[in-house]
């Protein structure tokens, strides 16, 4: 796992979003077993207290659970998994929104301009 930190914001939470963004998207698989904090701190950078807050922040919105025994894994609620992926998509359209607003771009010029968008990169056609 790739981790940007930027040290305007709170680290841990900018690692719990990069941890809901990368189990959402598949990047760690239902019921898989997660790597211990110091693993996950030292891969990130940062000090094992601060990631700790984001994996409690992540088991408190029920993306991960701690078994005593077994360790952090990811949560097997498929449907638990989905809402917050749609959650995290949800959001980056409200910023995307805003930031064209700041523009001045009309909905019809907007959706013109994303289905270009959309064309260019898929090298097809879309209507």
């Amino acid at each position: 796992m790739e981790w940007k930190i930027d040290d305007r914001f709170p680290i841990w939470s900018q690692l719990t979003e990069q941890l809901e963004a990368y189990i959402s998207s598949g990047g760690f698989k239902p019921g898989e077993k997660l790597p211990s904090v110091r693993d996950f701190a030292s891969e990130a950078g940062v000090n094992p207290n601060t990631m700790q807050r984001a994996l409690s922040e992540l088991e408190g919105r029920g993306l991960i659970v701690t078994n005593r025994t077994a360790g952090r894994t990811v949560t097997e609620d498929a449907e638990r998994i989905k809402s917050v992926r749609q959650g995290i998509l949800r959001r980056r359209i409200e910023d995307f929104l805003d930031s064209i607003e700041e523009l001045g771009i009309k909905d019809n010029e907007l959706e013109s301009l994303l289905r270009k968008a959309i064309s260019e990169r898929s090298g097809g056609t879309v209507v």
